[in-house]
């Protein structure tokens, strides 16, 4: 069975949506929940999933990020991961870092991608005038949000919407594409998720 390593810097409902169908159907087993920032909500509820976690303070490096992302590299090859899912993980990762898991780290991201890479991603999408937005599943390459894309999930954007509304739409789809894009991937399956 691979074995799934999942990052994260804040409360975490995607790691939970992951662990809580890898748990349920069998199809990967969660080893670890690891995150840059100790206060992360997700980590408490990672532990009451019986996951193991880790933290990183990445603030103490500054701009070493190198040096940020060696200390993070122990508690991830030590649980020994055949992926690695970043889950609303909010630092960018070193070239060095993404190729030492090319073709096996994934990403969750906001937007219909290729469209608005990057943050503010559901007002960029209002600011447009799109008439839907939605998410995007990908594996990760050293350019931000740029890699092959696994699965995208759309949503309407509504008349009156904000940053706020769209975002909790979009975060719904979001806890559906993941986990079934995940139980693809395992099995070999890259073939694009469509929701």
């Amino acid at each position: 069975m691979k074995r799934v390593a999942i990052l994260i810097s804040g409360g975490g409902s995607n790691m939970v949506r992951l662990v809580e169908t890898m748990q349920a159907e069998g199809y990967a087993a969660p080893v670890l929940v690891a995150s840059n920032d100790p206060a992360a909500g997700g980590l408490e509820k990672a532990r009451a999933l019986g996951v193991p976690v880790a933290a990183v303070d990445h603030r103490p490096f500054g701009k070493d990020r190198a040096g940020f992302e060696a200390e993070l590299l122990k508690p991830i090859l030590a649980a020994e991961p055949d992926v690695l899912c970043l889950a609303g993980f909010m630092r960018v990762l070193t070239p060095e870092f993404v190729t030492r898991f090319a073709g096996r780290m994934l990403n969750i991201h906001p937007s219909l991608l290729p469209k608005y890479p990057g943050l503010h991603t559901h007002q960029r999408a209002i600011d447009a005038g799109d008439s839907e937005a939605g998410c995007t599943v990908h594996e990760v390459t050293p350019v931000l949000d740029d890699g092959p894309i696994l699965g995208q999930g759309r949503v309407p954007v509504l008349p009156g919407d904000n940053s706020a509304t769209l975002a909790a739409r979009v975060l719904t789809v979001e806890h559906r594409l993941y986990p079934a894009v995940l139980r693809r991937y395992v099995a070999g399956d890259r073939d694009p998720v469509l929701i």
